[in-house]
């Protein structure tokens, strides 16, 4: 026996809704953020094998309308397929999170032609992609949410993260360029930028790597890493039908580690 949606905030009833990245961490919790909210969500990321057990537990323990969509989504044909399924499975969606991403955090000169372009395709191309499959069935029903998940680190220049902030810095700019676009279309286009996110991958750096995560945790004058639950607030509020006056903005979920 299934556990129904809790029902107190279900500002995403029948909404469909696609989150990439989304077999693991914040894009898992952005996911089952909207669940808990009462929309119809669409799970994209290229890691199948850890995406699928999560599908399952999402229709057992929430009673989810789910679906889960695995693909190489820095690829054109790999979003054009996440679109058809989202189509095909439940009808056009109305938000889209670009959460995919996941840098190589080198010194810049560490870098290597394949770290260099892994960290473009996972953050900047699989945003441009997604965004422009999307965005046509938006502006047929003139509505549309597309919210990034951006970086702190390309206001505050964290130590180490040159590229990881070209390819984010990248969905910054789209952004902007996009939210002006589309300004009178009845689509909105946002980014949340965190700083460092109590995460199983930051929990795995800190102990992996302490002295160069203290370096980051440095810089947050709140002297501690986001909750999740900090950043999947925000993605959801400017995911929503009160957040229609709110377009081209990069907003930070970071403790003060950059202000205005």
């Amino acid at each position: 026996m299934t556990a129904a949606i809790p029902a107190p905030a279900r500002r995403f009833a029948d909404q469909v809704v696609v989150v990439t990245g989304a077999a693991r961490s914040i894009g898992l919790a952005i996911a089952e953020a909207f669940i808990r909210e009462g929309a119809v969500v669409v799970l994209a990321d290229v890691a199948e094998a850890e995406l699928q057990p999560e599908i399952r537990r999402l229709r057992e323990t929430l009673g989810a309308r789910v679906e889960g969509v695995a693909a190489d989504l820095s690829t054109e044909a790999g979003a054009a397929a996440l679109q058809e399924r989202t189509r095909s499975a439940f009808g056009p969606a109305s938000v889209l999170v670009n959460n995919a991403g996941g840098g190589v955090i080198l010194p810049f000169l560490s870098h290597t032609p394949d770290t260099l372009r892994a960290t473009i395709d996972r953050n900047l191309w699989t945003t441009l992609w997604c965004t422009r499959a999307f965005l046509p069935e938006m502006l047929a029903q003139r509505y549309g949410r597309i919210v990034n998940l951006g970086a702190d680190s390309v206001r505050n220049g964290l130590a180490d993260h040159a590229a990881y902030n070209a390819a984010k810095g990248g969905v910054h700019g789209l952004t902007t360029g996009l939210a002006r676009e589309f300004a009178t279309s009845g689509i909105t286009v946002n980014t949340v930028a965190p700083c460092a996110v109590d995460s199983e991958p930051m929990r795995r750096f800190i102990r992996d790597q302490p002295e160069l995560a203290q370096r980051f945790l440095s810089v947050i004058p709140m002297g501690r890493a986001a909750e999740v639950g900090e950043v999947t607030s925000m993605v959801t509020y400017l995911a929503s039908r009160e957040a229609a006056f709110v377009t081209g903005q990069v907003i930070s979920v970071n403790g003060g580690s950059t202000m205005l």
